[in-house]
C-alpha cells in the first residue's frame, strides 16, 4: 500500500483522470440544482484543476430525502451486521486499488506531500474502514441488572440521517474517521466536503457504490459552508453532525442546532498544542526528532500540531540547536516529487493567515531564528519558521496558526512548563517528554489535554477516542469504540415479567 511512483508517473496519471466534478446523490453524480460551481485550486501551481458543483438547500434536501427514504428501507439501517462488514471491508480494498489515483487527487488539491498521502493517509484509511467494518458485528447490547421480575434491555440504534462535515488538511482520512463507524451503525451518510478539497470524497462515493453499499445510504453534497454547511446545520432531517474545523465554525453548528431539531453536534475543533521538555528528558536528539515532525509534518496545517515548544531552561539551547538541525534536511517543494517533505498552504487564504501570524511574531519582539519569509516564485509555500523568547501574552503563542510556525517558550521549572502548557482556551493534544516515569506521568495526569503522549509525539491510533477538553472539541470523541456513541441512539427495553402464572419451580 505505501508503494511510491515517480513525480512523472503521478503526473501522467493525474493527466489521465476522469475528475469528479459533480455532487453524488443517491448513487449519481448530479450538478447542483441551481448550476453554480466553485474552481479548485492546485496551491503549488496555482492552476485551476476543475470546477466543482456548488451546492446549497435545495441539494440538501435531496440527499437528506434520499437518506431517509433508504434508511427507512432498511436495506442498510437493518441490514445483519456481517452484510454491513462484506460491503465496508470491499470498499476499503477498492480504495487499496485505487491508491495512487485518490493519492494524486489529493496531493494535487489539497498541496500536501505525495509521500505522506500515499504512506500514512491512504493506508491509514483503509486500515480505518477495515477496523469499524470488523467491529460490526462485534458490538454487544446490554442487559440491566433488573431483578427476577423484569428485563431490561440496553440496546444501540443507528440514529438515522447524520451528516460529516469535513477539514480540509486530511480529507480521506477524516472522511474514514467519521464514515467508518457512521455506516458500521447503519445510518444513511451525508458527507459534506471542504471546499478546496472535495475530489477525493467524490471518488470514494462512486467506491462506495461498487462496493455494495445499497444506493441512498452515502452522499457527498459539494459546496460553500454559508450555503450548503449551513443548510446542513440547519435541516431538520438531519439527526446528527459530526465537524472538523476551526472553532469558529464549530461555534455556528452548536447555533444550528439551536435554531433547528436539536440535532447531536458533535466538534473536533483547533487546538495550540504544546510539546513539553522536563528537566528530566534525555536524548535531545530524539525529542528534537520528535518536535520537528510535531510541528511541521503536513505544513503545520494539522489541529494536534506542537506548535508551542516548552523547555525548561536548563536544556532550551541545546535543544534549539538540535531542533534548528533536523528541521534543515526536510526539503520543501513541488508536492508530487516524492523526495518532498513539506508541499505548499491549502489556499491563498491560509497563506496569507500564516504569514500575518508570521509578522505579529516579528513585530512582538521574538527573535526568528529559523525561516520567516516566503518562497520566492509560483505556489503557496511558506519553509519550517522558528520563533525564540517567545512570551505566552504573544499572539503566536496563544492563537492557532495552523502552519509551520514553532514558539519556542522557556520554563525556569517544570510546574512553570506545564502552568504554561495549560494557558490556552483549547486542549486537543500534547506531548510530554521525560526520562523519569513519575515526571512524564504526573505531568500527563495535570495538563488538560485530550491526547498526551510521553516522549513521541501522536495521536494514538484508530483503537484509542480522539477529541478535546475546552473549545478544541465537544460532544464525543472520533476513533475507538467510542466513536459509536455519537451515532447511534441508547434505547431501553423494559419487560415486566410479573409474578408467574404457575409454579414452574424444580422438586
Amino acid at each position: 500500500m505505501s508503494d511510491l511512483l515517480t513525480r512523472e508517473q503521478y503526473a501522467s496519471l493525474f493527466a489521465d483522470l476522469r475528475l469528479p466534478v459533480d455532487a453524488h446523490i443517491n448513487g449519481e453524480f448530479a450538478a447542483a440544482k441551481s448550476g453554480m460551481r466553485f474552481e479548485t485550486v492546485d496551491p503549488a501551481t496555482g492552476e485551476v484543476l476543475a470546477r466543482i458543483a456548488a451546492c446549497d438547500s435545495e441539494d440538501v434536501d435531496h440527499a437528506v430525502e434520499k437518506g431517509r427514504e433508504a434508511f427507512a428501507a432498511g436495506t442498510w439501517s437493518r441490514a445483519h451486521p456481517s452484510e454491513r462488514k462484506t460491503a465496508m471491508i470491499k470498499l476499503a480494498n477498492l480504495i487499496e486499488r485505487d491508491r495512487h489515483e485518490l493519492a494524486v487527487l489529493e496531493s494535487r488539491e489539497s498541496g500536501k506531500p505525495i509521500r505522506d498521502v500515499a504512506t500514512i493517509d491512504i493506508p491509514e484509511t483503509i486500515a480505518c474502514l477495515t477496523w469499524y467494518a470488523e467491529a460490526c458485528d462485534k458490538l454487544y447490547d446490554q442487559v440491566a441488572p433488573a431483578g427476577n421480575d423484569a428485563l431490561g434491555i440496553i440496546v444501540r440504534e443507528p440514529v438515522g440521517v447524520v451528516a460529516c462535515v469535513l477539514p480540509w488538511n486530511f480529507p480521506l482520512l477524516m472522511m474514514a474517521w467519521k464514515l467508518g463507524p457512521a455506516l458500521a451503525a447503519g445510518n444513511s451518510v451525508i458527507v459534506k466536503p471542504a471546499e478546496q478539497t472535495s475530489m477525493t470524497a467524490l471518488r470514494v462515493a462512486e467506491l462506495a457504490v461498487e462496493a455494495g453499499i445499497p444506493v441512498g445510504v452515502l452522499h457527498v453534497v459539494t459546496g460553500l459552508g454559508p450555503a450548503a454547511g449551513k443548510a446542513i446545520g440547519l435541516h431538520d432531517g438531519i439527526g446528527m453532525v459530526s465537524f472538523t474545523g476551526s472553532t469558529e465554525v464549530g461555534r455556528l453548528f452548536l447555533k444550528y442546532a439551536a435554531d433547528s431539531n436539536l440535532k447531536r453536534v458533535v466538534l473536533e475543533c483547533g487546538g495550540k498544542n504544546p510539546a513539553v521538555v522536563l528537566s528530566s528528558a534525555g536524548d535531545l536528539d530524539h525529542v528534537a526528532e520528535q518536535v520537528v515532525t510535531a510541528v511541521f509534518w503536513n505544513m503545520g496545517e494539522n489541529c494536534t500540531s506542537n506548535s508551542r515548544l516548552i523547555v525548561h531552561e536548563s536544556l532550551k539551547d541545546d535543544l534549539l540547536e538540535r531542533v534548528l538541525d533536523k528541521v534543515r534536511s526536510w526539503r520543501i517543494g513541488d508536492p508530487l516529487e516524492p523526495a518532498n517533505n513539506l508541499g505548499a498552504m491549502v489556499s491563498q487564504e491560509q497563506f496569507d493567515v500564516v504569514m500575518g501570524y508570521i509578522a505579529k511574531g516579528k513585530d512582538a519582539g521574538a527573535e526568528c531564528v529559523l525561516g520567516g519569509e516566503a518562497l520566492e516564485g509560483d505556489g503557496l509555500f511558506i519553509p519550517p519558521t522558528i520563533f525564540d523568547g517567545v512570551t505566552p501574552q504573544m499572539t503566536i503563542a496563544r492563537e492557532e496558526i495552523f502552519g509551520p510556525v514553532l514558539a519556542v517558550m522557556t520554563a525556569s521549572t517544570d510546574a512553570e512548563a506545564i502552568e504554561m502548557a495549560n494557558d490556552t482556551n483549547y486542549g486537543l493534544q500534547a506531548s510530554v517528554f521525560s526520562d523519569n516515569v513519575k515526571h512524564a506521568l504526573r505531568a500527563a495526569r495535570e495538563i488538560r489535554a485530550g491526547t498526551v503522549t510521553v516522549n513521541c509525539y501522536g495521536e494514538g491510533d484508530i483503537t484509542t477516542p480522539f477529541g478535546g477538553y475546552k473549545e478544541s472539541g465537544f460532544g464525543g470523541r472520533d476513533n475507538g469504540l467510542a466513536a459509536f456513541e455519537q451515532y447511534t441512539e441508547t434505547k431501553t427495553i423494559w419487560v415486566d415479567l410479573g409474578e408467574p402464572d404457575v409454579d414452574v419451580g424444580c422438586d
